[in-house]
């Protein structure tokens, strides 16, 4: 009863924060906050510095057993993706120690002490690795989203790099234009927007984006920028042929997941429809079969 109340507190409290948090954000005040552009909502999109950790984290940092070293390694992947909020490295740590202790009390208290103890560690060191897991195919999500998004957005430039605009203003249209379509790669250009109205160098903004997202395409759009803007050469042409080679591994991406399915069918095939099919075909038949043998005499 004791392990029961415990785990009750604790699935309360944080269900009272994780609610706390969604209505704060909400709110009308907050709202009209990032409407207006206040730079103290803008600073928390901003990625932060190796070694430098918000105040709230460092805060929240005294009663984890981690180091700033470890919490600013394990913001990185947040951000990297998508989730840039300063108490979501407090949340993942939180989930990452106490998952592998509620599961273990869980199987000691319906398994008893032996039982539990035996079972109860491999199902906390699962425990203790599904949110490291969790967060990788979070990561790479954020990743597909950006590449699948990344031609869509060089379009983008290129019609407003030819229609008269600088590659700042044209970045930070396309921005707005995405924030439907595409929020994750709308995100990452209003972050380099950010940083470059903040007073960073172009290129520094765009080398920021490559190593936030750690995605192929990115890094060969930035190499191909710093090299239009080291040598003088056009922008919109070597955006153009980017967006090429862009769409051309978007489409061959698809082209790959649609030969790969039909070996991933036979799995539910072979194990939810062939049985299915059976019963419904040759069901009718055994039934015929079995009455028919018992109806004959001396059967």
């Amino acid at each position: 009863m004791l392990a029961l109340g415990a785990m009750f507190v604790s699935v309360a409290v944080a269900a009272g924060y994780v609610m706390f948090e969604v209505l704060r954000r909400q709110a009308p005040a907050m709202q009209r906050l990032h409407a207006a552009g206040d730079g103290s909502v803008l600073a928390t999109n901003l990625p932060l510095a190796a070694g430098e950790l918000d105040p709230r984290l460092a805060r929240a940092n005294r009663f984890l057993p981690k180091s700033p070293k470890d919490m600013s390694r394990l913001q990185k992947r947040m951000a990297r993706a998508g989730y840039r909020s300063p108490m979501a490295p407090v949340v993942y740590t939180i989930c990452e120690l106490g998952l592998p202790i509620g599961l273990a009390l869980v199987c000691v208290y319906f398994l008893g002490t032996t039982s539990g103890l035996f079972i109860g560690a491999p199902t906390a060191i699962l425990g203790y690795m599904m949110p490291s897991f969790w967060l990788s195919r979070q990561i790479e999500k954020q990743k597909k989203l950006i590449a699948n998004g990344l031609p869509d957005a060089l379009d983008l430039l290129i019609v407003c790099v030819e229609a008269g605009m600088g590659l700042d203003q044209a970045i930070a249209k396309a921005a707005e234009e995405l924030a439907v379509s595409h929020p994750r790669l709308s995100e990452e250009l209003g972050i380099i927007t950010t940083e470059v109205r903040a007073g960073k160098p172009r290129m520094e903004a765009f080398k920021n984006f490559a190593a936030r997202t750690q995605v192929d395409d990115v890094r060969q759009l930035v190499s191909v920028l710093v090299q239009t803007d080291r040598f003088g050469t056009s922008v919109s042409q070597a955006l153009r042929t980017q967006a090429e080679v862009s769409r051309t591994k978007r489409r061959q991406r698809a082209e790959e997941r649609a030969a790969k399915l039909g070996v991933k069918l036979v799995f539910p095939l072979v194990f939810f429809l062939f049985p299915a099919m059976y019963v419904v075909t040759l069901g009718p038949a055994v039934i015929k079969f079995v009455r028919f043998f018992a109806a004959m005499p001396g059967m």
